[in-house]
């Protein structure tokens, strides 16, 4: 599965990009119809500490599945959205079932 990382508004590091590719891409045995994904980055200018935005977008068949997730860290927040996809595409595998 190809994981188009963006981010905006600042420069990131490969080893953030790894990390989020690396976590895409173990969402492809809970569902594996996946056709694309991204992942957008953001940080927000405000004064709280959790000011770092993913949003996770995946394209299956018929549906997107998008899941905003906002932390102290990248990786807090990749972690915290990729759960809420696993959810989501789980969900969608058993509805699927039932209906063939």
């Amino acid at each position: 599965m190809k994981v188009n990382v963006h981010a905006v508004n600042f420069n990131i590091d490969k080893k953030l990009v790894d990390f989020i590719d690396e976590r895409m891409t173990k969402l492809e045995k809970y569902y594996d119809k996946v056709v694309s994904s991204d992942a957008f980055l953001k940080v927000e200018n405000i004064s709280e500490k959790e000011n770092k935005i993913v949003e996770l977008k995946v394209l299956v068949p018929g549906d997107d599945f998008i899941v905003k997730k906002q932390s102290k860290t990248f990786e807090e927040a990749a972690d915290l959205a990729v759960e809420s996809l696993e959810r989501l595409l789980v969900k969608r595998k058993e509805k699927l079932r039932a209906h063939s």
